[in-house]
């Protein structure tokens, strides 16, 4: 432990020179106000992903996204007549999914269809969609009702799965993955497309979360205003797309009913309306060629290996396909991931396992690869180039190791300061998250915008 410590250190003082240059490189994107004075003016990435110019030619109108979570509450006012009837899976629960136990559910399908009637509201990304409720508890280990919903929703008219949920790789037996792997591949076949939270423990355990890792899901990452990865986010080769998860305007309990929440969680309903919008504007591809233009035109790391284990193949980015048309859908029968996995089974001389990691580059999509081969994919891809510094002397090295262990601590204790005197934000109520909190991240340049390099809401 003390050894990675050192080395994680080390590696911080390496890189700390790049930052700053990185971030100049891709500038121009801005934070937006701490503050916002509205529900709708704080979905900063409305703004972002220019998603007033995309709803000039589709709105989602014509798809429905299936929402594995814990029910959505169909009388909430983004949501009215929005709403199907679905099913439950909580033990003992005989309504249709339309009956919340909580509101994580309902706060994930306003983030995809919320028709924000006013400022105050959600404006969901995808406001034309239709939302089919697959409502389930799930118990430590037993993914059965993932697994259920999954068949449930591939035999439904829902196009899209979409799953801010899971359960950590140390809590699913081996049972339990095969009897996922089998409901995901019965659903590809079916011609859906399936989104699921990679999970929030990138700062902890990083343990993979399912159904993320299974083969054929694309498991969503979570960056912040910024376009920086969430230190929080998990990280793996599961990762096979970003989105933005952190500061998002969501629906939760309490005096306003709106509060700012974090997590994978968001990052993944997010995915799934991105993938509603090309959809619905080109009704007759299939799911395997929507995913492979979202992979195609993914903002891409400046830096390291595509796929990288932080975002995938990048940042999602429909805007370059509905505004630009850009993208190579290529052939419909062919899942871009899953074809990657069975080519890295095959290349390694054994058979693809249900949670094969993606190593290769999926069929028809094309990435800039790094041209430093041998490099430490562990490295934040996101720090920029490091430059490299000969530093004579071991006295010299375990000075500069010390001050950024002693910066680290600085900073941890000035983000716990900060959360601790966190006050009510305007009409969000209480910052505090819905998913696990994460600590303060050291400066990191960010991902290509939006806008392909351009500020937020540019042209």
């Amino acid at each position: 432990m003390k050894k990675t410590m050192m080395r994680g250190a080390r590696r911080r003082v390496l890189v700390l020179a790049s930052s700053l240059s990185s971030l100049l490189a891709f500038g121009g994107v801005v934070a937006p106000s701490a503050h916002a004075g509205t529900v709708r003016e704080g979905q900063w990435y409305l703004e972002t992903m220019q998603a007033e110019r995309m709803w000039e030619k589709t709105t989602g109108k014509g798809i429905t996204v299936a929402v594995l979570d814990s029910g959505v509450r169909s009388s909430q006012p983004e949501l009215q007549g929005k709403v199907l009837p679905g099913k439950s899976y909580v033990l003992g629960g005989e309504d249709d999914g339309r009956e919340a136990s909580d509101l994580h559910g309902t706060a994930m399908s306003a983030l995809i269809a919320g028709g924000g009637q006013s400022d105050m509201q959600v404006k969901g990304l995808a406001p034309g969609v239709r939302i089919l409720p697959v409502k389930m508890k799930m118990g430590l280990g037993d993914t059965s009702p993932i697994a259920d919903g999954i068949r449930y929703a591939a035999d439904s008219d829902a196009k899209i799965i979409s799953m801010s949920i899971g359960s950590d790789a140390a809590s699913v037996d081996d049972k339990h993955k095969a009897q996922l792997q089998r409901a995901v591949d019965y659903a590809v076949k079916r011609g859906k497309l399936l989104f699921a939270a990679v999970g929030n423990e990138g700062s902890r355990t990083n343990i993979a979360s399912y159904p993320a890792a299974t083969r054929g899901v694309v498991g969503v990452s979570a960056v912040d205003t910024r376009l920086r990865t969430g230190k929080f986010s998990t990280h793996g080769p599961q990762v096979a797309l970003s989105a933005p998860g952190v500061d998002i305007p969501t629906v939760c309990e309490g005096k306003t009913g709106y509060c700012r929440g974090r997590g994978t969680s968001h990052a993944t309903a997010l995915a799934s309306a991105s993938a509603a919008l090309v959809w619905s504007l080109h009704p007759k591809w299939t799911g395997n060629q929507v995913l492979r233009v979202l992979l195609d035109t993914a903002g891409r790391p400046p830096h390291g290996k595509v796929p990288s284990e932080y975002v995938g193949y990048g940042l999602i980015r429909p805007r370059e396909n509905v505004l630009e048309n850009k993208g190579d859908p290529g052939p419909p029968d062919v899942n871009p991931l899953v074809a990657a996995a069975e080519k890295s089974g095959k290349s390694s001389g054994k058979s693809a396992t249900p949670t094969a990691p993606v190593t290769h580059e999926p069929a028809g999509v094309t990435g800039k690869k790094s041209k430093a081969k041998g490099k430490d994919d562990n490295l934040p891809w996101f720090i920029g180039g490091a430059i490299a510094v000969a530093v004579p002397g071991a006295v010299l090295v375990a000075l500069m190791v010390r001050r950024a262990r002693r910066k680290a601590r600085v900073r941890r204790q000035q983000a716990q300061q900060s959360q601790q005197s966190a006050v009510a934000a305007g009409p969000y109520g209480s910052t505090a998250p819905m998913d696990p909190p994460y600590p303060q991240q050291p400066p990191q340049p960010p991902l290509p915008p939006h806008g392909g390099g351009r500020p937020p809401g540019g042209s």
